[in-house]
C-alpha cells in the first residue's frame, strides 16, 4: 500500500511518524508539492487532516482521481449530493470528525445514555468539549459528533487552552443522581493509527462516502451474531 498524505501538520505529522515507523511507502504534499491527478497516480490510498476549508478545494481534484480517500478534515460541510458522485465514480471515501479508536466506544456508550428517560425521570445533559488555542471550530466536530449520536437536547460549552489535544466530557443529571462520560485525547497519534486502520479497511467497502464510526462498529460486532 503506497499511501498520499494530504498536508504535515500536527495530526498529519503523527501519521507520517507511523508510515517511517512501518517503513510503508508514501508521499507527502503540500504547498510545495500540491496534488494533481498526475502525480496522485501510482498511490493506492489518500490520507488528509487538512482543515475543512483547504480541503474541500482539493475534493473535485481527489473525486476525479477515483482513489479511496480517508480524511479527518473538520469545519465543513459535505455536499448533499456527495456520497451520489462518489458511487458514480466508484469510489470510496472514509471520514470522520474523530478518528481515535477508542472514541468509537464511547459511541457505544453514548447510544445506551440515550435511552436513560425510559427508565429514569427528569434527566438532563450537558457536554463541555476542550481544545488547543489553535482550533478554530467550536463546538469541536467531535462534540457535534456526540450530540448528534446522543439525539437529544444538549447544552455544550467550549474552552480552548494552551496544547489540549482534546477532551470531551458528557454529563447526564437527574434529581438524584449523576453520570460522567469523558474521553481524553493523550496523543495525536490515537487520530493517526485510526486513519491507518480505516486505510487498511477502505478497499473492502463498497463504493460511497462511509463514517468511520460505521467502519469501526462493524469490527466491534464481528462474531456476536
Amino acid at each position: 500500500m503506497k499511501i498520499a498524505l494530504l498536508g504535515k501538520g500536527k495530526t498529519g505529522g503523527k501519521v507520517l511518524e507511523l508510515l517511517v515507523e512501518g517503513k510503508i511507502p508514501h508521499t507527502i504534499f503540500d504547498s510545495k508539492n500540491q496534488p494533481t491527478l498526475e502525480n496522485l497516480k501510482g498511490h493506492d490510498v489518500v490520507i488528509s487532516f487538512l482543515s475543512g476549508d483547504v480541503f474541500k478545494e482539493y475534493m473535485p481534484l481527489l473525486l476525479d482521481s477515483t482513489l479511496p480517500v480517508v480524511t479527518g478534515s473538520t469545519g465543513m460541510e459535505w455536499p448533499l449530493d456527495f456520497d451520489k458522485k462518489l458511487k458514480e465514480k466508484n469510489a470510496k471515501w472514509i471520514y470522520a470528525t474523530n478518528f481515535s479508536l477508542g472514541m468509537n466506544i464511547v459511541h457505544q456508550m453514548i447510544l445506551i445514555m440515550k435511552e436513560a428517560d425510559s427508565i429514569i425521570k427528569g434527566v438532563t445533559y450537558s457536554m463541555n468539549e476542550i481544545h488547543h488555542t489553535k482550533k478554530l471550530d467550536a463546538p469541536s466536530g467531535t462534540a457535534l459528533s456526540w450530540k448528534k449520536w446522543l439525539d437529544h437536547e444538549v447544552d455544550i460549552t467550549s474552552e480552548r487552552i494552551g496544547d489540549v489535544i482534546g477532551i470531551h466530557e458528557l454529563k447526564l443529571s437527574t434529581p438524584t443522581e449523576e453520570i460522567t462520560l469523558k474521553h481524553e485525547a493523550k496523543d495525536r497519534k490515537i487520530f493517526a493509527e485510526g486513519a491507518l486502520f480505516a486505510a487498511n479497511k477502505i478497499t473492502t467497502l463498497n463504493p460511497g462516502l462511509h463514517q468511520f464510526q460505521d467502519v469501526v462498529q462493524k469490527e466491534l460486532l464481528k462474531g456476536r451474531n
